[in-house]
Formats: structure tokens, sequence, C-alpha cells
């Protein structure tokens, strides 16, 4: 009996029974096919466009199941794929008759709250993470959706609640376990491996995978002061001008964002407003609650709103406030800018589309970051962005798969009519996956060096299923 597998680049390979039976001993976690029980969770992603049906899939259990995959997908030259928290937009976490790596299993968490340093496996959740460091007051930066993957998240560069007070979430990776090409685990800091520290850093999965992260912790919570303010859309010209006054000026402890799209049946909206447009300012004070109240008066003095629910909240509850809204299983697609600048020009293309939303759940994101994370230098890290910007997040959702010619369609339109107010940077975890020819721009200069420590780590490719960089060639390696 033989399983048949892709090969890394073309074609088909038949893996022996021998050949599996072997794996199948070596291993803590199980292998797993079609066939057995938890093959349709392993291969489910948050992205419910998405639904592809590896060949094998390994749910390992901890470092030496991951040696022991990606020694196994090398030598019988697979093709391999990696999930963690299974969230990335374009979704390369699972492929057809791929041998899927599934790292969901490995959510161990351990905090040192004396040195304030989290060890963190490849599996967890934000919101495993946040749920042991809170139980000391502490935290690192992390994205705003809990379901996200933490190792997703970190290798893209990840922004969230405290980035401007405490920088990236690479910014507090003090070091990594990482499984690489040739088999070999190494530990990637600022003293060993220093290359492959760098490139983990907003590189995404290119150089290996991550068996364990060390992060620097912080002192937040555990309540933050935090919420949102709710107006009507037919106002937002105006309550966006003042906004980007307002982030101009704004301390680092202070992060405001907005959402625009029909307001959701929450509970504090009132019940005629549901289902109109409507802009949503979402903000948090990581500081002192006095001083917090200070810095918000500005914003919460704008307009009329139609609701205002800022006050103290705990701070792994505000990390889920949005949770309800990004649900898995949903089809979702987007398209993302980076601005410098919030012009009134590009605020009225946003509005326009606003008023021709393709579904309910569609909205327009945009996130201001600065702070901390922009006093890094750009060639510090793989990650390149490192001016104070606002990120425009075109996210499309729906449910119905005959809506997506149209909501891919608007996306579309509304990145490429709001593109000559782009930066030509892009944040690589909201990149979907037609957009492999981006990832150059992604990482501007950092480019050609990301290229040349992945022919150092992974000559082959091995590590392709992402948004991926090509290995340089050899004479480019030896400059």
């Amino acid at each position: 009996m033989t399983q048949t597998l892709k090969k890394l680049n073309s074609g088909t390979v038949e893996i022996s029974n021998a050949k599996l039976t072997s794996l199948r001993a070596s291993l803590r976690g199980r292998l797993i096919d079609k066939e057995d029980a938890g093959y349709d969770e392993a291969r489910a992603l948050w992205n419910g466009m998405i639904d592809r049906h590896p060949g094998l899939v390994v749910c390992a259990k901890d470092t030496n199941d991951i040696r022991l995959t990606v020694n196994f997908a090398r030598d019988n030259d697979l093709l391999l794929a990696v999930k963690g928290g299974g969230h990335q937009i374009a979704g390369h976490a699972v492929a057809d008759s791929a041998l899927l790596l599934d790292l969901s299993q490995m959510k161990g968490v351990h905090v040192d709250a004396d040195a304030k340093i989290a060890t963190v496996e490849p599996g967890c959740l934000l919101s495993d993470v946040d749920r042991e460091t809170q139980l000391y007051g502490l935290a690192v930066p992390l994205g705003i959706n809990s379901t996200t993957g933490i190792a997703g998240l970190t290798l893209g560069g990840g922004f969230g609640w405290i980035t401007a007070k405490h920088g990236l979430t690479i910014d507090n990776l003090r070091s990594a376990q990482v499984v690489c090409a040739d088999g070999e685990v190494r530990t990637a800091s600022a003293t060993e491996n220093a290359d492959l520290f760098w490139a983990i850093r907003g590189g995404g999965g290119n150089f290996g995978v991550v068996a364990s992260f060390e992060f620097a912790l912080h002192p937040i919570g555990p309540e933050v002061l935090s919420g949102l303010i709710v107006h009507p859309l037919a106002d937002a010209r105006a309550l966006l001008q003042s906004y980007r006054e307002i982030c101009a000026r704004a301390p680092d402890e202070l992060t405001i964002w907005t959402v625009m799209r029909k307001a959701p049946p929450l509970p504090f909206i009132p019940e005629e407003w549901h289902g109109k447009e409507v802009l949503i300012f979402a903000a948090c004070y990581a500081g002192d609650m006095k001083e917090g109240e200070k810095a918000l008066q500005e914003l919460r003095d704008l307009g009329s709103p139609i609701a205002d629910v800022i006050g103290p909240h705990p701070y792994a509850g505000w990390q889920q406030a949005f949770d309800p809204l990004l649900t898995p299983g949903a089809r979702n697609y987007w398209k993302s800018h980076d601005f410098l600048e919030l012009p009134d020009k590009a605020i009225d293309i946003l509005l326009k589309a606003l008023g021709e939303l393709p579904d309910p759940q569609c909205e327009v994101f945009i996130a201001r970051v600065g702070g901390a994370m922009a006093r890094v230098a750009e060639a510090a890290t793989a990650f390149p962005q490192r001016k104070a910007h606002f990120v425009m997040n075109v996210h499309t959702r729906w449910a119905d798969a005959a809506q997506d010619a149209d909501c891919i369609a608007w996306a579309r339109d509304l990145f490429a009519k709001t593109a000559a107010f782009s930066e030509g940077s892009a944040y690589v975890n909201f990149m979907p996956e037609d957009e492999a020819g981006r990832v150059g721009t992604a990482y501007g200069a950092n480019m050609e060096r990301l290229r040349r420590i992945k022919a150092k780590y992974d000559p082959r490719n091995l590590f392709q299923l992402n948004h991926n960089i090509a290995p340089a060639k050899a004479a480019q390696t030896a400059r």
C-alpha cells in the first residue's frame, strides 16, 4: 500500500507503507489521512474560501515531531505545508495532496513573571497567550483578533493595541527555536544565528518552522481604558479629518483605529441603527486611567455619537472585542495599503465605496501604527515599514459563494482607486493569495538580504507555501 503526495516542485511521488509506518512509530503525535478522525479539523482554516485536502497530516506534539516531519518531507521531496493557527488570509497553511504539519496541539505557554518573559509554543492562539500572561498582569503586543495564531502573527510582524507603547510583536521577540530545512534545531537570537533571527522577524515562514518563541512581557492590565464610539457614516469625512490630527499628537499609550461598515446588532447600538452605515472609533489607552480619560476626551467630544462605550475593560476581554465579527468559516478577501497620510481625496474615495458595500459584513478598517515601532530602524528587522503610518485593510467578508465575484471586485476596485496615496509597502499578514507579485514590494530594500539568508537556510525552498521569498542564486549568496 502506498500514499500519493505532491512533490516539492512538480509531479507526485508514491510513499510506501513501510515509510509511513516508520514515521508513525517515531512520532509522539499522530500521522493521519483522509479517512482518520481529526482530518477535517486539521485542514480547516479561518478563511472559509479555502477548502483544501492534504494527502497526509502530522499532528505534532513537540519539537522532535516537527524535526521528523521536516526530515521526512525533505528526504522524500514532498510539498510541505505548515499550519499554526490557520488564520492567514491567503490560506497558505494547507495545500492539496501535500504533507501538512499541523502545530495546533502545541499550545504550551510558560510565564516567568520575575524575568517578564513568556515562552510560547507555535500552536497557540493569541487568546492562549493573553490568558496566561494576564494572570501576572503582563502582556506581549499582539493582534486584535484572539483566534489568530501566534506563529503567523509574529513571523509577519504583528501589531495591535499596545504597539505604539511597546513595539511590534517581533520587537518583543527575544529568541526562537527554529527547525531548519536540514532538520537542525537552531536558536535564533541577537547572539546566536543572528541572520536567521533578523529574517524571521517579518520574513514569514520562509526560513524554517518555529518550535517555540521567547517574548519580552510588559506590565498591563488587568484593566485598560478602552471601548468603541459609534457615529453615523454621514459624518465620517469631518470625523476622519479630526482623527488624523488626533493621531498625529497622541501619546504612545493611546491607540485609535477606525472601522467603517454597516452597524452590527450589538446591544449598545440602538436598534434603529442596526444595518445602517456607521463609522466606529476603537480606542485603547495603555496607561493610567485618569491620564487616559484626558487623552481620550478630544476624540469623545467629536460629533454626535450614536453610542460611546469607552470605559475600564479587562485587557484580555478587550483583546477579544472584535472576535464576534471575525468568527471562523466565513468567506474572506482582503486588500491593503499603507498610507503615510490620510488625505481628503483618499477619504472621499473610501466613503464613496462604503456607500456601495457588497455585503453587510464587509468593512474598511484603518489602523494608525507608530510610536515605539517607528523608532526602530528599517534595516533592524525583515519587517521594513517603520514610519508612522495608517494601514488600510479593505476587508470583504460574506457567506454565499455566489457573491465571490462581486465582493472580490469591490475590494480590488477600492484598492486600485486608493493606490495613488499608498506608500507602496504592504503588511504581509494582510496579503491575499493572489498577491505573489507584491512580495518584493512588501520587503523593499530588505528583500535581497532575505533572499541570501533564504539561500543559506533553505536553498531548495522546502518552505515555499507562504508569501514566498525565493532563495538567491549562488553568485548572489557569495556576496
